[in-house]
């Protein structure tokens, strides 16, 4: 669904509308009020035309474009700037620079956080692989190529996220109904006290799943690619970055063997991956609690319960 055209310029979706406000309040209903503006100025100040329907997700709205200058086809990325988004341009040119399978970053405006990014195959998500384990597999070894990078300064940590989560533990925990959640949630704080003094040094996507991996372009060189896109980035321990790929396209039955594959092909210490990886289950409940819910999300129970006190 898509609300009115404002300004004759873009065609805002309802959906994203509808997040910006029950997530960001009244700063997000301003990013909304403020899209036609800002597409307008970036068209014209970075010589770029429309070139198709806008894309959107949680956060963005993408508008297909064509770069006047040399015809290159490009995609503008219009987002609110965040504490999660604002190292995502940062992020982009160290793996840019290290060949490392991520989104190509041709432009980038400081001051509002719009970005002009490489143009993808939109119609080819690696959510739409029907072969499971070719697409476990796909992702594996883009998370590896991604996660070989160190992280530069200056981007949100790993341990200082830990930290937070954990201070956090008892308050989330008194809000649960179910006991066996409590003590789930317990756990999990407990499997991230384990390893929260060595939170790591690599560039971390933060929210590889299916949907934000894309087929690359023929007009781009990048036909027979698959690329990442859309990250969170942050500095830390691989490990915090399996929770996507257990959590989307969820299957109870295959937490086991993608956590296996993801941490064989990444080449990870799987007791610091699983702690990590329950520590993602608890950043997904605190999350939960602080939004009025009184249950932990089954997808998040299920995994963690898989995981829980899992050694090799």
């Amino acid at each position: 669904m898509h609300g009115p055209t404002i300004g004759c310029v873009i065609d805002i979706p309802d959906a994203l509308i509808a997040t910006q406000s029950k997530y960001n309040g009244a700063a997000g209903r301003a990013f909304v009020a403020a899209l036609p503006g800002l597409a307008d100025r970036f068209l014209g100040e970075w010589g770029l035309r429309r070139d198709g329907a806008s894309m959107y997700g949680v956060c963005a709205l993408v508008l297909p474009v064509v770069r006047a200058s040399d015809g290159r086809r490009a995609a503008l990325k219009l987002q609110a700037q965040d504490e999660e988004t604002a190292g995502e341009p940062v992020a982009l040119r160290v793996w840019g620079e290290a060949g490392a399978g991520a989104v190509g970053l041709l432009d980038h405006d400081p001051g509002t956080g719009t970005m002009l990014l490489e143009r993808l195959d939109e119609r080819r998500p690696l959510s739409e692989v029907a072969d499971e384990r070719a697409a476990v597999e796909v992702l594996a070894g883009l998370l590896a190529r991604l996660t070989s990078v160190p992280a530069p300064g200056g981007l949100r940590r790993l341990g200082d996220v830990a930290e937070r989560m954990l201070d956090g533990v008892a308050r989330a925990v008194a809000g649960l109904a179910d006991e066996e959640e409590r003590r789930l949630l317990r756990d999990c704080a407990a499997a991230v006290r384990e390893v929260a003094g060595e939170p790591g040094d690599r560039l971390l996507h933060w929210d590889l799943h299916y949907d934000n991996i894309l087929a690359g372009r023929a007009d781009e060189g990048r036909a027979h690619e698959w690329i990442a896109l859309d990250p969170k980035p942050l500095a830390g321990d691989p490990g915090f970055d399996l929770m996507p790929a257990l959590a989307n396209r969820f299957d109870a039955s295959a937490v086991r063997w993608r956590f296996d594959l993801m941490t064989e092909v990444l080449g990870l210490d799987r007791e610091r991956a699983r702690a990590w990886t329950l520590g993602r289950a608890l950043q997904n409940g605190l999350w939960g609690v602080a939004e009025g819910e009184h249950r932990l999300p089954p997808d998040q129970v299920e995994i963690a319960r898989q995981l829980r006190g899992r050694g090799e």
